[in-house]
């Protein structure tokens, strides 16, 4: 009995069964959206198992945040007392500089102890990006033990990923306040600023292919970076729009503290609870998803033998199942 629990701990459960032909969905708009009701459960329980590795990382966002909120209430104490006349106007422009000084510096730490917290995390992502790619295509997946298979098997090309993923921020942020400073007195620097803004845009638009080519495809990691770059060109107003609709919680919770700022804590905690309850495994699920049809049309058509557009009616494969099972019935 014991051994039957621990199989069932390791193995999961066994998914719901397989659609009739006329229950399958005909386009990748249906698919998604059937296979998001059939697995939000799953993407629950996925997200609190994969939301462990980001705990470090959530700790040091939160102490950033938490430090910017008091120092807000800092600034606000100081516009009293200039508003009663407690303090010249002098003296209010000193503090808050001091302040946007405290902020620049508290920033830059907060981006080096991140470096840590994001590199472990890529051989965890690549068992996500595994059992969500499958999930999005109506293919099963165990929870647990596909997610950690897909990380020994990947793990060393992810660790590569998340090490630059995290290193990227600090480089972006330091090259942009070095060549910044020379543009003030030499407009020609602003073409290394802007080209060290570009690099982390365009690496941030590759990461949505990065991680699903990674557990996709046998390829060395720079033929994986080669690929994650034209698609990432090819398909640039996708990318773009896929990676901003991931961040689109971050957003509404930024503008609602921008104008409602006596509720920012609250608006903070809501949006750590998405992300510990689900929104890790859902962005991951969409990003999986949009992967699979671009894969599809760009990859997949090229291999001979490949099989294309999982999950959807094939009315080819259709009548060849129908031949097939007629010869059967006919023997």
């Amino acid at each position: 009995m014991f051994g039957k629990a621990m199989n069932r701990y390791y193995y999961g459960k066994a998914g719901q069964g397989d659609y009739n032909k006329d229950d399958l969905p005909t386009n990748r708009w249906q698919l998604f959206w059937e296979m998001l009701r059939i697995r939000l459960s799953g993407l629950f329980r996925l997200n609190l198992m994969y939301m462990i590795v980001w705990l470090p990382a959530i700790v040091v966002i939160g102490r950033f945040l938490s430090m910017c909120i008091s120092g807000i209430d800092s600034l606000g104490t100081f516009q009293t007392q200039l508003d009663a006349g407690e303090i010249t106007m002098e003296a209010f422009g000193e503090n808050a500089a001091l302040y946007l000084n405290a902020i620049k510096g508290l920033f830059f730490q907060t981006l080096l102890l991140l470096i840590p917290c994001i590199a472990i995390t890529g051989p965890f992502t690549a068992g996500i990006t595994y059992v969500t790619r499958n999930w999005s295509r109506d293919e099963h997946a165990f929870i647990f033990s596909d997610f950690v298979d897909a990380m020994k098997q990947n793990w060393k090309q992810a660790l590569i990923t998340s090490v630059i993923t995290a290193v990227m921020p600090t480089v972006v942020y330091v090259c942009n306040f070095y060549y910044g400073g020379l543009a003030e007195g030499n407009l020609l620097f602003m073409v290394p600023q802007v080209l060290c803004i570009l690099i982390g845009i365009i690496w941030s638009l590759m990461l949505l292919y990065i991680y699903p080519l990674i557990i996709t495809y046998d390829l060395k990691y720079k033929d994986v970076l080669r690929n994650a770059a034209l698609l990432s060109i090819a398909r640039l107003p996708f990318s773009v729009l896929i990676r901003l609709g991931t961040l689109v919680p971050s957003i509404i919770a930024a503008v609602l503290c921008y104008f409602l700022t006596q509720y920012t804590f609250i608006f903070l905690l809501v949006l750590a609870a998405w992300y510990l309850l689900l929104g890790f495994a859902l962005s991951r699920f969409v990003d999986a998803s949009y992967t699979n049809a671009v894969f599809d049309k760009y990859i997949n058509v090229k291999i001979e033998g490949a099989q294309v557009n999982r999950g959807l009616y094939n009315e080819e494969e259709d009548d060849d199942y129908e031949e097939t099972y007629s010869a059967d019935l006919d023997e």
